[in-house]
């Protein structure tokens, strides 16, 4: 009797669990919110999004460590648990205690998060091996749109009862939508005579120049985007756009970032990984030009040109990783790769301290071409 394919199965439940696990690209929307529901100031409400984003990088390389050994559901149960926590016990923190937030919010938060990346991700690519970078694609369009989703609750739950409801409500959504999403996932079954998968383990990939030059070009993809999100409603105002539309900043950006994450990858099984990275880098470095001269309605369109690039970038990068290691052990080595995030949250958390807006759009647009030179460089690994 032939087995029933499961595939579709993981795809929507893959889909339901990034939808809420796109906190970075979202938390323009919750900035606000948190420096006043909990009196920080701006340089702490930014470290807040700083540590999420780097515990998220370290979150996948362990997470990656667990679906390897345990399978893609264990981890996503556990990454479940941590995320849904993180924002339960964010609803508990004093006002002005901004190291608790930290700990009790930001690192569960985000290596919750990056428990579920990969166990997703990883386990997508396995049921659809010969379209690596669709499947990336359609569990990746979800968490593009998460900004959108999340700008949207914010606004209704947070704006009527406040930010602690908010995060609470959060915390329940997640502990059942991920926790169901998490439960389906599984790898496909290996005949009993079927050869392993092809493919190096992490220990073998960080030892080669590929590994290195791709953690430095995600790292690199970063600042372009991540130097400006938490203050784009700020920017936006700013530069003359109408206070009531500086929320469309977050909600076009998510659709742009959706789109990005489906077409890149997608694109990228037709016209090659590189291919398509070179464009993203360029358009990278483009939407910076862009986005530094832009004033009124084109901040929003240069940001979304901005958003779309880089989460393209990263949608494509897990199926170069399994094209360049193999897929045998994909969720751990993705894991590792995306360490370069925690390196590209850290650099764009100084360099939003550190710098001037003008500044930072010049770092900005020299990241994305940095990025471009490493992705240049990437050969093909041996594969054992």
């Amino acid at each position: 009797m032939k087995k029933q394919n499961r595939g579709p199965y993981i795809l929507a439940a893959g889909a339901g669990v990034q939808l809420l696990t796109g906190i970075p690209a979202a938390w323009g929307a919750f900035q606000r919110p948190v420096m006043q529901g909990y009196g920080l100031s701006r340089g702490q409400a930014m470290l807040v999004f700083a540590v999420l984003v780097a515990s998220y990088g370290v979150g996948c390389a362990v997470g990656g460590l667990l679906q390897d050994r345990r399978g893609p559901r264990a981890a996503g149960l556990w990454g479940t648990a941590l995320l849904s926590g993180g924002f339960l016990a964010a609803a508990l923190v004093p006002a002005g205690n901004a190291p608790m937030f930290l700990l009790v919010y930001s690192l569960p938060a985000g290596v919750g998060s990056a428990f579920l990346a990969p166990a997703v991700l990883a386990c997508a690519q396995k049921w659809y091996q010969k379209k690596k970078g669709w499947a990336t694609g359609v569990t990746g369009v979800a968490m593009g749109l998460s900004g959108a989703f999340y700008t949207l609750f914010v606004r209704l739950v947070g704006g009527q009862w406040g930010i602690r409801i908010c995060f609470a409500a959060l915390g329940l959504l997640m502990l059942i939508v991920c926790g169901s999403g998490a439960a389906v996932l599984q790898d496909p079954p290996r005949p009993g005579q079927a050869a392993p998968l092809p493919g190096i383990d992490y220990r073998q990939m960080i030892r080669t120049k590929q590994y290195k030059l791709c953690v430095a070009a995600v790292a690199l993809s970063a600042p372009p985007v991540l130097l400006f999100s938490p203050e784009i409603y700020t920017i936006a105002a700013d530069r003359g756009l109408p206070e009531n539309l500086a929320p469309f900043s977050i909600v076009l950006g998510s659709a742009a970032s959706a789109a990005g994450r489906l077409l890149c990858p997608a694109g990228s099984d037709h016209w090659g990984r590189k291919r398509v990275l070179y464009g993203v880098y360029l358009g990278l470095a483009a939407g910076s030009v862009g986005f530094a001269f832009a004033r009124g309605g084109w901040v929003l369109a240069s940001y979304a040109l901005l958003t779309f690039f880089y989460s393209g970038g990263a949608a494509v990068q897990p199926a170069l990783n399994t094209d360049l290691f193999g897929l045998r052990h994909a969720g751990v080595n993705y894991g590792f790769i995306a360490l370069g995030m925690s390196a590209g949250s850290l650099l764009s958390y100084v360099g939003s301290q550190a710098l001037p807006l003008t500044a930072r759009h010049w770092l900005a647009g020299g990241c994305a071409l940095a990025g471009l030179f490493c992705v240049r460089l990437v050969k093909p690994a041996a594969k054992s």
